[in-house]
Protein backbone atom coordinates (compact mmCIF):
# COMPACT_ATOMS: atom_id res chain seq x y z
CA UNK A 1 0.00 0.00 0.00
CA UNK A 2 1.12 3.35 -0.94
CA UNK A 3 0.96 6.38 1.36
CA UNK A 4 2.56 8.84 -0.59
CA UNK A 5 0.48 11.79 -1.98
CA UNK A 6 1.06 14.51 -4.11
CA UNK A 7 -2.04 16.16 -1.99
CA UNK A 8 -2.08 15.51 1.86
CA UNK A 9 -4.98 17.48 2.67
CA UNK A 10 -8.07 15.37 1.70
CA UNK A 11 -10.17 18.60 1.82
CA UNK A 12 -8.16 20.35 -0.80
CA UNK A 13 -7.52 17.42 -2.69
CA UNK A 14 -11.44 17.01 -3.14
CA UNK A 15 -12.24 20.48 -3.73
CA UNK A 16 -9.30 20.92 -6.14
CA UNK A 17 -10.63 18.09 -7.96
CA UNK A 18 -13.68 19.07 -8.54
CA UNK A 19 -12.83 22.12 -9.97
CA UNK A 20 -10.66 20.40 -12.30
CA UNK A 21 -13.82 18.83 -13.92
CA UNK A 22 -14.88 22.24 -14.84
CA UNK A 23 -11.95 23.00 -16.26
CA UNK A 24 -11.72 20.35 -18.33
CA UNK A 25 -15.64 20.63 -19.66
CA UNK A 26 -16.90 24.10 -20.08
CA UNK A 27 -20.40 22.81 -19.68
CA UNK A 28 -20.63 22.30 -15.86
CA UNK A 29 -20.04 24.19 -13.23
CA UNK A 30 -19.48 24.13 -9.37
CA UNK A 31 -21.09 24.89 -6.37
CA UNK A 32 -18.43 24.94 -4.08
CA UNK A 33 -19.95 25.03 -0.68
CA UNK A 34 -21.64 22.02 -1.33
CA UNK A 35 -19.21 20.18 -3.28
CA UNK A 36 -21.67 19.98 -6.25
CA UNK A 37 -20.89 19.49 -10.21
CA UNK A 38 -23.80 20.21 -12.48
CA UNK A 39 -24.78 21.03 -15.87
CA UNK A 40 -25.06 24.59 -17.10
CA UNK A 41 -28.46 26.43 -18.26
CA UNK A 42 -29.29 24.43 -21.24
CA UNK A 43 -28.89 27.85 -23.81
CA UNK A 44 -31.75 26.71 -26.38
CA UNK A 45 -34.20 26.81 -23.49
CA UNK A 46 -35.32 22.88 -23.58
CA UNK A 47 -35.77 20.53 -20.88
CA UNK A 48 -35.67 16.88 -20.02
CA UNK A 49 -35.79 14.87 -17.57
CA UNK A 50 -32.98 15.55 -14.71
CA UNK A 51 -30.42 12.61 -13.42
CA UNK A 52 -28.64 13.05 -10.20
CA UNK A 53 -25.94 11.06 -8.59
CA UNK A 54 -23.31 11.23 -6.09
CA UNK A 55 -21.18 9.82 -3.60
CA UNK A 56 -17.86 9.80 -1.40
CA UNK A 57 -15.37 10.75 -3.37
CA UNK A 58 -12.10 8.47 -4.00
CA UNK A 59 -14.26 6.98 -7.07
CA UNK A 60 -13.21 9.46 -10.05
CA UNK A 61 -14.99 9.69 -12.62
CA UNK A 62 -17.90 8.57 -11.08
CA UNK A 63 -19.54 10.44 -10.34
CA UNK A 64 -18.51 13.86 -10.36
CA UNK A 65 -17.29 13.36 -14.05
CA UNK A 66 -20.48 11.85 -15.74
CA UNK A 67 -21.91 15.21 -15.64
CA UNK A 68 -22.68 16.20 -18.96
CA UNK A 69 -25.06 16.20 -22.16
CA UNK A 70 -26.50 12.75 -22.61
CA UNK A 71 -25.66 11.67 -18.82
CA UNK A 72 -26.08 12.99 -15.66
CA UNK A 73 -27.55 16.35 -14.74
CA UNK A 74 -25.29 16.91 -11.20
CA UNK A 75 -23.64 14.72 -9.17
CA UNK A 76 -22.97 15.26 -5.17
CA UNK A 77 -19.50 14.55 -3.81
CA UNK A 78 -19.00 13.42 -0.01
CA UNK A 79 -15.46 13.52 1.61
CA UNK A 80 -13.22 10.79 0.92
CA UNK A 81 -15.32 7.57 0.94
CA UNK A 82 -18.23 9.14 2.62
CA UNK A 83 -21.65 10.28 1.48
CA UNK A 84 -22.48 13.74 0.76
CA UNK A 85 -25.30 15.32 3.82
CA UNK A 86 -28.52 15.52 3.13
CA UNK A 87 -28.02 19.46 2.87
CA UNK A 88 -25.75 18.87 0.09
CA UNK A 89 -28.62 16.34 -1.79
CA UNK A 90 -31.54 18.96 -1.05
CA UNK A 91 -30.07 21.74 -2.36
CA UNK A 92 -28.49 19.69 -5.68
CA UNK A 93 -32.31 18.38 -6.25
CA UNK A 94 -33.72 21.60 -5.53
CA UNK A 95 -32.20 24.01 -6.79
CA UNK A 96 -28.76 23.06 -8.93
CA UNK A 97 -30.87 20.70 -11.61
CA UNK A 98 -33.74 21.99 -13.78
CA UNK A 99 -37.08 20.07 -12.11
CA UNK A 100 -39.59 20.84 -14.77
CA UNK A 101 -40.00 17.08 -15.93
CA UNK A 102 -38.72 15.76 -12.81
CA UNK A 103 -35.75 14.09 -11.36
CA UNK A 104 -34.56 10.84 -11.06
CA UNK A 105 -31.85 10.22 -8.09
CA UNK A 106 -29.83 7.22 -9.03
CA UNK A 107 -27.52 5.92 -5.70
CA UNK A 108 -25.46 3.02 -5.20
CA UNK A 109 -26.51 0.91 -2.53
CA UNK A 110 -24.78 2.48 0.59
CA UNK A 111 -26.07 2.79 4.23
CA UNK A 112 -25.15 6.52 4.40
CA UNK A 113 -25.52 7.38 0.46
CA UNK A 114 -29.01 5.98 0.67
CA UNK A 115 -30.32 7.56 3.81
CA UNK A 116 -28.75 11.34 2.69
CA UNK A 117 -29.92 10.74 -0.49
CA UNK A 118 -33.15 9.11 0.39
CA UNK A 119 -34.43 12.24 3.07
CA UNK A 120 -33.22 15.03 -0.05
CA UNK A 121 -36.09 13.44 -2.27
CA UNK A 122 -38.52 13.25 0.18
CA UNK A 123 -38.00 16.64 1.42
CA UNK A 124 -38.13 17.79 -2.73
CA UNK A 125 -41.52 15.32 -3.01
CA UNK A 126 -42.82 17.34 0.13
CA UNK A 127 -42.06 20.89 -1.78
CA UNK A 128 -44.30 19.21 -4.58
CA UNK A 129 -41.22 18.44 -6.94
CA UNK A 130 -41.35 15.06 -9.20
CA UNK A 131 -38.58 13.37 -8.22
CA UNK A 132 -37.79 9.59 -8.14
CA UNK A 133 -34.73 7.61 -6.70
CA UNK A 134 -33.23 4.74 -7.94
CA UNK A 135 -30.83 2.50 -5.84
CA UNK A 136 -28.23 0.20 -7.50
CA UNK A 137 -26.65 -3.05 -5.78
CA UNK A 138 -24.63 -5.14 -8.29
CA UNK A 139 -21.52 -6.39 -6.89
CA UNK A 140 -21.95 -10.20 -6.23
CA UNK A 141 -18.84 -10.27 -4.03
CA UNK A 142 -20.62 -10.63 -0.64
CA UNK A 143 -23.33 -12.99 -0.98
CA UNK A 144 -27.07 -13.03 0.19
CA UNK A 145 -26.59 -14.79 3.80
CA UNK A 146 -24.01 -12.36 4.30
CA UNK A 147 -25.31 -9.29 3.12
CA UNK A 148 -28.21 -9.80 5.22
CA UNK A 149 -30.89 -7.12 5.17
CA UNK A 150 -28.55 -4.50 3.87
CA UNK A 151 -28.42 -6.33 0.41
CA UNK A 152 -26.24 -6.38 -2.32
CA UNK A 153 -23.40 -3.31 -2.36
CA UNK A 154 -23.34 -0.81 -5.38
CA UNK A 155 -20.27 -0.73 -7.38
CA UNK A 156 -18.84 -0.54 -11.45
CA UNK A 157 -22.05 -1.48 -13.21
CA UNK A 158 -24.07 1.57 -11.95
CA UNK A 159 -22.62 3.69 -14.36
CA UNK A 160 -24.00 1.19 -16.83
CA UNK A 161 -27.44 2.14 -15.62
CA UNK A 162 -26.38 5.82 -15.37
CA UNK A 163 -25.42 5.77 -18.84
CA UNK A 164 -28.69 3.74 -20.21
CA UNK A 165 -30.95 6.37 -18.18
CA UNK A 166 -28.55 9.63 -19.03
CA UNK A 167 -29.41 8.84 -22.80
CA UNK A 168 -32.99 7.85 -22.42
CA UNK A 169 -34.02 11.23 -20.40
CA UNK A 170 -31.57 12.99 -23.38
CA UNK A 171 -34.00 12.01 -26.32
CA UNK A 172 -36.83 13.48 -24.12
CA UNK A 173 -38.68 10.05 -22.42
CA UNK A 174 -40.59 10.80 -19.47
CA UNK A 175 -39.62 10.48 -15.71
CA UNK A 176 -41.51 6.81 -15.37
CA UNK A 177 -39.82 5.70 -18.44
CA UNK A 178 -36.74 6.96 -17.19
CA UNK A 179 -36.92 5.48 -14.00
CA UNK A 180 -38.22 2.02 -15.04
CA UNK A 181 -35.60 1.83 -18.12
CA UNK A 182 -33.22 2.26 -15.20
CA UNK A 183 -34.40 -0.12 -12.70
CA UNK A 184 -34.35 -3.08 -15.68
CA UNK A 185 -30.71 -2.17 -16.21
CA UNK A 186 -29.71 -2.49 -12.81
CA UNK A 187 -32.04 -6.03 -12.29
CA UNK A 188 -29.97 -6.94 -15.25
CA UNK A 189 -26.22 -6.35 -13.69
CA UNK A 190 -24.00 -8.25 -11.68
CA UNK A 191 -20.36 -6.79 -10.80
CA UNK A 192 -17.54 -8.53 -8.45
CA UNK A 193 -13.89 -7.08 -8.15
CA UNK A 194 -10.49 -8.39 -6.84
CA UNK A 195 -7.70 -6.13 -5.59
CA UNK A 196 -4.00 -6.88 -4.67
CA UNK A 197 -4.08 -4.44 -1.59
CA UNK A 198 -5.58 -2.15 -0.06
CA UNK A 199 -5.59 1.83 0.13
CA UNK A 200 -4.60 4.61 1.41
CA UNK A 201 -6.76 7.60 1.89
CA UNK A 202 -4.46 11.03 1.64
CA UNK A 203 -4.54 12.68 5.17
CA UNK A 204 -5.15 9.62 7.10
CA UNK A 205 -2.45 7.22 8.93
CA UNK A 206 -1.58 4.17 7.24
CA UNK A 207 -2.91 0.95 8.13
CA UNK A 208 -0.62 -1.63 10.29
CA UNK A 209 1.71 -3.13 7.11
CA UNK A 210 -0.02 -6.53 8.80
CA UNK A 211 -3.27 -5.78 7.21
CA UNK A 212 -2.05 -5.77 3.55
CA UNK A 213 -2.21 -8.37 1.85
CA UNK A 214 0.69 -10.71 1.11
CA UNK A 215 2.61 -11.25 -1.99
CA UNK A 216 0.76 -13.22 -4.64
CA UNK A 217 -2.61 -12.78 -2.08
CA UNK A 218 -5.46 -11.33 -3.57
CA UNK A 219 -8.80 -10.02 -1.79
CA UNK A 220 -11.73 -11.49 -4.18
CA UNK A 221 -14.56 -9.42 -3.87
CA UNK A 222 -13.00 -6.29 -2.90
CA UNK A 223 -15.22 -3.35 -2.04
CA UNK A 224 -14.43 0.39 -3.88
CA UNK A 225 -14.33 1.33 0.24
CA UNK A 226 -11.51 -0.90 0.76
CA UNK A 227 -14.20 -3.24 2.47
CA UNK A 228 -13.39 -7.08 2.26
CA UNK A 229 -15.26 -9.09 0.03
CA UNK A 230 -15.79 -13.10 0.02
CA UNK A 231 -11.98 -13.72 1.03
CA UNK A 232 -8.45 -13.56 0.28
CA UNK A 233 -6.82 -16.30 -1.95
CA UNK A 234 -3.51 -17.42 -4.02
CA UNK A 235 -4.13 -16.52 -7.25
CA UNK A 236 -2.63 -16.04 -11.06
CA UNK A 237 -4.60 -13.71 -13.12
CA UNK A 238 -6.24 -16.79 -14.91
CA UNK A 239 -7.34 -18.42 -11.75
CA UNK A 240 -8.24 -15.10 -10.44
CA UNK A 241 -10.78 -14.42 -13.75
CA UNK A 242 -12.60 -18.19 -13.08
CA UNK A 243 -13.40 -17.58 -9.83
CA UNK A 244 -14.61 -14.02 -10.47
CA UNK A 245 -16.75 -15.62 -13.00
CA UNK A 246 -17.65 -18.17 -11.42
CA UNK A 247 -19.44 -15.44 -8.42
CA UNK A 248 -20.81 -13.96 -11.58
CA UNK A 249 -22.61 -16.89 -13.68
CA UNK A 250 -22.44 -19.86 -11.90
CA UNK A 251 -26.12 -20.92 -11.05
CA UNK A 252 -25.33 -23.30 -9.06
CA UNK A 253 -24.10 -20.88 -6.28
CA UNK A 254 -27.61 -20.04 -4.60
CA UNK A 255 -26.00 -17.81 -2.33
CA UNK A 256 -24.72 -15.95 -5.69
CA UNK A 257 -27.26 -16.73 -8.27
CA UNK A 258 -28.44 -13.32 -8.47
CA UNK A 259 -28.74 -13.16 -12.39
CA UNK A 260 -29.28 -16.05 -15.23
CA UNK A 261 -27.44 -15.59 -17.93
CA UNK A 262 -27.24 -17.68 -21.21
CA UNK A 263 -24.89 -18.10 -23.99
CA UNK A 264 -27.82 -17.01 -26.06
CA UNK A 265 -28.36 -13.56 -24.30
CA UNK A 266 -26.81 -10.43 -25.53
CA UNK A 267 -24.68 -9.63 -22.76
CA UNK A 268 -22.48 -5.82 -22.44
CA UNK A 269 -19.10 -6.45 -20.61
CA UNK A 270 -17.29 -3.75 -18.18
CA UNK A 271 -13.78 -4.76 -17.14
CA UNK A 272 -13.11 -1.22 -14.76
CA UNK A 273 -9.87 -0.14 -13.52
CA UNK A 274 -10.07 0.64 -9.46
CA UNK A 275 -7.36 3.03 -10.25
CA UNK A 276 -3.97 1.14 -9.53
CA UNK A 277 -4.05 -1.11 -12.90
CA UNK A 278 -1.74 -0.07 -15.64
CA UNK A 279 -3.52 0.38 -19.26
CA UNK A 280 -1.01 -2.15 -20.09
CA UNK A 281 -2.46 -4.98 -17.79
CA UNK A 282 -5.68 -3.82 -17.61
CA UNK A 283 -5.51 -4.93 -21.66
CA UNK A 284 -4.06 -7.99 -20.10
CA UNK A 285 -7.09 -8.70 -17.94
CA UNK A 286 -9.52 -7.63 -20.69
CA UNK A 287 -8.37 -10.24 -22.97
CA UNK A 288 -8.22 -12.71 -20.25
CA UNK A 289 -11.96 -11.75 -19.38
CA UNK A 290 -13.43 -12.20 -22.88
CA UNK A 291 -11.50 -15.63 -23.87
CA UNK A 292 -12.99 -16.89 -20.25
CA UNK A 293 -16.23 -15.99 -21.06
CA UNK A 294 -16.31 -17.49 -24.37
CA UNK A 295 -14.17 -20.59 -23.83
CA UNK A 296 -16.35 -21.54 -20.34
CA UNK A 297 -19.41 -19.84 -20.97
CA UNK A 298 -19.78 -19.32 -24.46
CA UNK A 299 -20.83 -16.10 -24.03
CA UNK A 300 -19.64 -13.35 -26.49
CA UNK A 301 -20.13 -9.88 -25.03
CA UNK A 302 -21.39 -7.63 -27.81
CA UNK A 303 -20.20 -4.37 -26.30
CA UNK A 304 -16.74 -4.42 -24.43
CA UNK A 305 -16.14 -1.29 -22.16
CA UNK A 306 -12.36 -1.20 -20.76
CA UNK A 307 -11.10 1.64 -18.43
CA UNK A 308 -11.48 3.49 -15.51
CA UNK A 309 -15.05 4.60 -14.24
CA UNK A 310 -14.93 4.01 -10.80
CA UNK A 311 -11.86 3.70 -8.65
CA UNK A 312 -11.23 3.19 -5.23
CA UNK A 313 -8.39 6.28 -5.01
CA UNK A 314 -5.20 4.28 -6.39
CA UNK A 315 -6.41 0.61 -5.76
CA UNK A 316 -4.52 -2.04 -6.98
CA UNK A 317 -7.35 -3.85 -8.55
CA UNK A 318 -10.45 -4.39 -11.28
CA UNK A 319 -14.20 -5.14 -11.36
CA UNK A 320 -15.85 -7.36 -14.07
CA UNK A 321 -19.67 -6.11 -14.59
CA UNK A 322 -21.92 -8.14 -16.80
CA UNK A 323 -25.43 -6.08 -18.10
CA UNK A 324 -27.70 -8.90 -19.87
CA UNK A 325 -29.21 -6.73 -22.52
CA UNK A 326 -33.09 -7.16 -21.47
CA UNK A 327 -35.59 -5.53 -24.09
CA UNK A 328 -36.61 -1.50 -23.32
CA UNK A 329 -40.01 -1.92 -25.14
CA UNK A 330 -39.54 1.55 -26.81
CA UNK A 331 -38.52 1.16 -30.62
CA UNK A 332 -34.88 2.45 -31.10
CA UNK A 333 -33.73 3.07 -27.78
CA UNK A 334 -32.30 -0.52 -26.93
CA UNK A 335 -30.28 -0.89 -24.16
CA UNK A 336 -27.34 -0.86 -26.58
CA UNK A 337 -28.63 2.21 -28.72
CA UNK A 338 -28.48 3.88 -25.46
CA UNK A 339 -25.37 2.55 -24.34
CA UNK A 340 -23.70 3.85 -27.43
CA UNK A 341 -25.65 7.22 -27.56
CA UNK A 342 -23.08 10.21 -27.51
CA UNK A 343 -22.30 11.76 -24.34
CA UNK A 344 -20.30 15.05 -23.22
CA UNK A 345 -18.84 13.93 -19.79
CA UNK A 346 -15.23 13.55 -19.50
CA UNK A 347 -15.87 10.58 -17.58
CA UNK A 348 -17.61 8.38 -20.20
CA UNK A 349 -14.43 6.56 -21.81
CA UNK A 350 -16.41 4.57 -24.73
CA UNK A 351 -15.95 6.24 -28.02
CA UNK A 352 -16.75 3.32 -30.43
CA UNK A 353 -19.97 4.29 -32.65
CA UNK A 354 -22.68 1.69 -32.78
CA UNK A 355 -21.71 1.76 -36.41
CA UNK A 356 -18.54 0.28 -36.08
CA UNK A 357 -19.63 -2.24 -33.31
CA UNK A 358 -22.46 -3.43 -35.72
CA UNK A 359 -20.47 -4.10 -38.31
CA UNK A 360 -18.69 -7.15 -37.26
CA UNK A 361 -15.62 -6.21 -38.97
CA UNK A 362 -13.53 -9.20 -39.33
CA UNK A 363 -11.45 -8.48 -42.86
CA UNK A 364 -7.76 -7.65 -41.91
CA UNK A 365 -5.18 -6.53 -44.30
CA UNK A 366 -2.91 -9.36 -45.96
CA UNK A 367 0.78 -8.89 -45.21
CA UNK A 368 2.60 -8.19 -48.37
CA UNK A 369 5.99 -9.44 -47.19
CA UNK A 370 9.11 -7.05 -48.10
CA UNK A 371 11.67 -8.69 -50.32
CA UNK A 372 13.99 -10.81 -48.68
CA UNK A 373 17.43 -9.03 -49.47
CA UNK A 374 19.67 -11.56 -51.55
CA UNK A 375 22.56 -11.03 -50.08
CA UNK A 376 25.28 -12.11 -52.90
CA UNK A 377 28.87 -14.25 -52.44
CA UNK A 378 31.27 -11.00 -53.06
CA UNK A 379 34.34 -13.19 -52.95
CA UNK A 380 35.39 -11.38 -49.76
CA UNK A 381 36.83 -14.45 -48.00
CA UNK A 382 37.08 -15.60 -44.09
CA UNK A 383 38.31 -18.78 -42.71
CA UNK A 384 34.40 -19.71 -41.51
CA UNK A 385 35.61 -22.19 -38.63
CA UNK A 386 37.83 -19.58 -36.70
CA UNK A 387 36.01 -16.43 -37.88
CA UNK A 388 32.71 -18.76 -35.89
CA UNK A 389 34.49 -19.82 -32.88
CA UNK A 390 35.48 -16.38 -32.31
CA UNK A 391 32.07 -14.99 -32.91
CA UNK A 392 30.68 -17.61 -30.49
CA UNK A 393 33.36 -16.51 -27.63
CA UNK A 394 32.34 -12.97 -28.16
CA UNK A 395 28.41 -13.66 -27.92
CA UNK A 396 28.93 -16.48 -24.84
CA UNK A 397 30.77 -13.77 -22.86
CA UNK A 398 28.10 -11.11 -23.49
CA UNK A 399 25.41 -13.55 -22.02
CA UNK A 400 27.94 -14.74 -19.18
CA UNK A 401 28.02 -11.41 -18.02
CA UNK A 402 24.24 -10.41 -18.26
CA UNK A 403 24.15 -9.90 -14.71
CA UNK A 404 26.72 -7.36 -14.66
CA UNK A 405 25.62 -5.39 -17.54
CA UNK A 406 21.96 -5.13 -16.00
CA UNK A 407 23.04 -4.44 -12.67
CA UNK A 408 25.17 -1.27 -13.82
CA UNK A 409 21.97 0.01 -16.04
CA UNK A 410 19.71 -0.54 -13.03
CA UNK A 411 21.89 2.46 -11.34
CA UNK A 412 22.45 4.52 -14.41
CA UNK A 413 19.39 3.70 -16.52
CA UNK A 414 16.22 1.53 -17.42
CA UNK A 415 17.52 -1.66 -16.25
CA UNK A 416 16.95 -3.18 -19.97
CA UNK A 417 20.16 -3.30 -21.21
CA UNK A 418 21.75 -6.59 -20.30
CA UNK A 419 18.71 -8.61 -21.13
CA UNK A 420 18.53 -6.66 -24.61
CA UNK A 421 21.91 -7.67 -25.24
CA UNK A 422 21.84 -11.38 -24.17
CA UNK A 423 18.38 -11.76 -25.70
CA UNK A 424 20.52 -10.62 -29.25
CA UNK A 425 23.69 -12.59 -28.23
CA UNK A 426 21.36 -15.95 -27.70
CA UNK A 427 19.70 -15.84 -31.01
CA UNK A 428 23.04 -15.62 -32.92
CA UNK A 429 24.32 -18.44 -30.89
CA UNK A 430 21.70 -20.89 -31.44
CA UNK A 431 21.57 -19.82 -35.20
CA UNK A 432 25.21 -20.70 -35.57
CA UNK A 433 24.27 -23.72 -34.04
CA UNK A 434 22.24 -24.97 -36.11
CA UNK A 435 24.46 -24.09 -39.60
CA UNK A 436 28.08 -23.08 -40.83
CA UNK A 437 29.65 -19.96 -41.56
CA UNK A 438 29.52 -19.81 -45.89
CA UNK A 439 33.30 -18.64 -45.41
CA UNK A 440 31.66 -15.54 -47.37
CA UNK A 441 32.10 -12.17 -44.81
CA UNK A 442 29.25 -10.10 -46.67
CA UNK A 443 27.08 -13.34 -46.51
CA UNK A 444 27.94 -14.09 -43.32
CA UNK A 445 27.50 -10.91 -41.59
CA UNK A 446 23.98 -10.08 -43.48
CA UNK A 447 22.53 -13.34 -41.36
CA UNK A 448 22.99 -11.90 -38.57
CA UNK A 449 22.40 -8.49 -39.18
CA UNK A 450 18.44 -10.18 -39.85
CA UNK A 451 18.72 -11.48 -36.34
CA UNK A 452 19.86 -8.50 -34.77
CA UNK A 453 17.09 -6.71 -36.02
CA UNK A 454 14.23 -9.52 -34.91
CA UNK A 455 15.44 -9.79 -31.57
CA UNK A 456 17.04 -6.75 -30.06
CA UNK A 457 14.77 -3.97 -29.19
CA UNK A 458 15.20 -0.70 -27.80
CA UNK A 459 18.44 2.49 -28.50
CA UNK A 460 21.16 -0.58 -28.47
CA UNK A 461 19.23 -2.34 -30.61
CA UNK A 462 18.51 0.11 -33.54
CA UNK A 463 22.27 0.89 -32.79
CA UNK A 464 23.44 -2.56 -33.14
CA UNK A 465 21.28 -2.70 -36.40
CA UNK A 466 22.59 0.41 -38.20
CA UNK A 467 26.10 -0.32 -37.50
CA UNK A 468 25.74 -3.88 -38.92
CA UNK A 469 23.71 -3.11 -42.08
CA UNK A 470 26.27 -0.17 -42.52
CA UNK A 471 29.03 -2.87 -42.19
CA UNK A 472 27.19 -5.37 -44.75
CA UNK A 473 27.79 -2.52 -47.70
CA UNK A 474 30.78 -1.43 -46.27
CA UNK A 475 31.99 -4.83 -46.80
CA UNK A 476 30.20 -5.36 -50.25
CA UNK A 477 31.97 -2.71 -51.70
CA UNK A 478 35.74 -4.30 -50.73
CA UNK A 479 37.19 -5.83 -53.90
CA UNK A 480 37.45 -9.76 -53.33
CA UNK A 481 40.22 -10.74 -51.56
CA UNK A 482 41.49 -11.99 -47.66
CA UNK A 483 39.04 -10.04 -45.21
CA UNK A 484 42.06 -9.19 -43.55
CA UNK A 485 42.03 -7.37 -40.04
CA UNK A 486 42.67 -4.01 -41.60
CA UNK A 487 40.00 -4.75 -44.54
CA UNK A 488 37.77 -5.29 -41.17
CA UNK A 489 39.17 -1.70 -39.31
CA UNK A 490 38.15 -0.16 -42.54
CA UNK A 491 35.02 -1.67 -43.08
CA UNK A 492 33.90 -0.58 -38.93
CA UNK A 493 35.28 2.55 -39.46
CA UNK A 494 32.97 3.32 -42.43
CA UNK A 495 30.41 1.82 -40.39
CA UNK A 496 31.08 4.13 -37.65
CA UNK A 497 30.39 6.94 -39.75
CA UNK A 498 27.58 5.42 -40.76
CA UNK A 499 25.88 5.38 -37.36
CA UNK A 500 27.14 8.78 -36.98
CA UNK A 501 24.40 9.97 -39.18
CA UNK A 502 22.21 9.14 -36.64
CA UNK A 503 23.34 9.81 -33.37
CA UNK A 504 25.99 12.75 -32.06
CA UNK A 505 27.24 10.09 -29.41
CA UNK A 506 31.01 10.59 -29.61
CA UNK A 507 34.04 9.26 -27.11
CA UNK A 508 33.27 11.25 -24.34
CA UNK A 509 29.81 10.80 -24.13
CA UNK A 510 29.31 7.68 -21.88
CA UNK A 511 28.06 5.34 -24.25
CA UNK A 512 28.72 2.55 -26.22
CA UNK A 513 30.83 4.39 -28.73
CA UNK A 514 33.55 4.54 -25.71
CA UNK A 515 34.31 1.26 -26.68
CA UNK A 516 33.92 1.05 -30.59
CA UNK A 517 35.88 3.60 -31.46
CA UNK A 518 39.50 2.52 -29.83
CA UNK A 519 38.66 -0.76 -30.96
CA UNK A 520 38.57 0.38 -34.62
CA UNK A 521 40.73 2.49 -34.06
CA UNK A 522 43.88 -0.09 -32.03
CA UNK A 523 42.90 -2.90 -35.18
CA UNK A 524 43.45 0.04 -38.66
CA UNK A 525 46.78 0.56 -36.71
CA UNK A 526 48.21 -2.80 -35.61
CA UNK A 527 45.64 -5.24 -37.18
CA UNK A 528 46.03 -6.98 -33.95
CA UNK A 529 42.24 -7.83 -32.50
CA UNK A 530 44.04 -8.88 -28.55
CA UNK A 531 45.46 -5.07 -28.92
CA UNK A 532 41.98 -3.51 -30.08
CA UNK A 533 40.25 -5.80 -27.90
CA UNK A 534 42.38 -4.23 -24.94
CA UNK A 535 42.02 -0.60 -26.15
CA UNK A 536 38.26 -1.12 -25.78
CA UNK A 537 38.34 -2.45 -22.71
CA UNK A 538 40.11 0.33 -21.10
CA UNK A 539 38.03 2.85 -23.15
CA UNK A 540 34.45 1.29 -21.31
CA UNK A 541 36.68 1.69 -18.05
CA UNK A 542 37.28 5.18 -17.83
CA UNK A 543 33.39 5.66 -18.63
CA UNK A 544 33.27 5.26 -14.98
CA UNK A 545 33.18 9.06 -13.54
CA UNK A 546 31.95 10.38 -16.94
CA UNK A 547 28.91 12.09 -16.89
CA UNK A 548 26.86 11.40 -19.41
CA UNK A 549 26.21 13.56 -22.32
CA UNK A 550 23.40 11.08 -24.38
CA UNK A 551 20.78 8.31 -23.60
CA UNK A 552 18.78 7.86 -20.53
CA UNK A 553 21.57 8.33 -17.91
CA UNK A 554 20.90 11.67 -18.62
CA UNK A 555 18.02 11.63 -16.72
CA UNK A 556 19.24 9.68 -13.82
CA UNK A 557 19.89 11.14 -11.00
CA UNK A 558 22.21 10.58 -7.97
CA UNK A 559 26.15 9.25 -8.14
CA UNK A 560 25.70 5.85 -9.82
CA UNK A 561 27.67 7.36 -12.90
CA UNK A 562 30.77 7.88 -10.68
CA UNK A 563 30.90 4.12 -9.46
CA UNK A 564 29.87 2.09 -12.61
CA UNK A 565 30.75 1.83 -15.86
CA UNK A 566 28.40 3.01 -18.80
CA UNK A 567 26.66 -0.09 -19.84
CA UNK A 568 26.47 -0.25 -23.67
CA UNK A 569 30.34 0.13 -23.75
CA UNK A 570 30.62 -2.40 -20.81
CA UNK A 571 28.70 -4.52 -23.17
CA UNK A 572 31.06 -4.66 -26.32
CA UNK A 573 33.98 -4.56 -23.75
CA UNK A 574 32.78 -8.43 -23.08
CA UNK A 575 32.09 -9.00 -26.39
CA UNK A 576 35.29 -7.85 -28.26
CA UNK A 577 37.13 -9.78 -25.15
CA UNK A 578 35.21 -13.12 -25.87
CA UNK A 579 36.46 -12.11 -29.57
CA UNK A 580 39.92 -11.60 -28.83
CA UNK A 581 39.91 -14.70 -26.56
CA UNK A 582 41.32 -12.95 -23.73
CA UNK A 583 40.15 -14.50 -20.60
CA UNK A 584 40.12 -11.40 -18.47
CA UNK A 585 41.29 -8.03 -17.83
CA UNK A 586 40.97 -5.67 -14.94
CA UNK A 587 37.60 -4.91 -13.94
CA UNK A 588 35.38 -2.18 -12.40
Amino acid sequence: MSSKHFINDPTKLVNDALFGITLANPAVALDADNKTIYRRPNLNGSSQVSLLSGGGSGHEPSFAAFVGDGLLSAAVAGTIFASPNTEQVRKAVMGLVDSTRGVLVIVMNYTGDVLNFGVAVEQAKSAGLNVEMLVVADDVGVGRQKAGKVGRRGIAGTVLVQKIAGALAAQGADLAEVHRIGRLAADNLVSVGASLEHVHVPGHVAAHADDGLKLGEVELGMGIHNEPGSGKRTADLPELVTAMLAQLLDQSDKDRAFLSIKSSDEVVLLVNNLGGVSVLEMGGITTEVVTQLKGQYDIRPVRILSGTYMTSLNGLGFSISLLKVADTGINGSTMIQLLDAPSEATGWSAPISTQTWEAKVQSTREYKEAPIRKVQPTGLKLNPATAKAALVRGLERVVASEPEITKYDEVVGDGDCGFGLKRGAEAILTFLAQRKFSGDAVVDVADIVLLVEKTMDGTSGALYTIFLNALVRSLAAIPPGEATSQVWAKALEQSSAAMSKYTSARPGDRTLVDALYPFIEVLGKTGDVKEAAKAASLGAEKTKGMKASLGRTVYVGGTGFQEFPDPGAWGLRCFFLGLAGIESTNSV
